[in-house]
């Protein structure tokens, strides 16, 4: 292994959630569309169109994820 790269870069616990492969919680989705639609609008508001609308499909996958799991 080569030590200047390591395999996993990322700091211990922050996919935690991931590497569990525990499905996200009705609460971590519906925290996961509002945030995603605010940093949309934010971006939409700075003008930056493309990151809005990057922002904005999050979001909607968020709420489709919630519509399934209410289904």
């Amino acid at each position: 292994m080569n030590m200047r790269h390591p395999r996993n870069p990322t700091p211990a616990g922050r996919f935690e959630r991931r590497a569990s492969r525990d499905p996200l919680t009705q609460t971590a989705l519906r925290q996961g569309y509002e945030r995603s639609l605010a940093l949309a609008n934010a971006k939409a508001l700075a003008g930056d169109r493309v990151e809005a609308e990057r922002h904005f499909q999050q979001a909607e996958h968020y709420l489709r994820s919630l519509e399934e799991r209410a289904a």
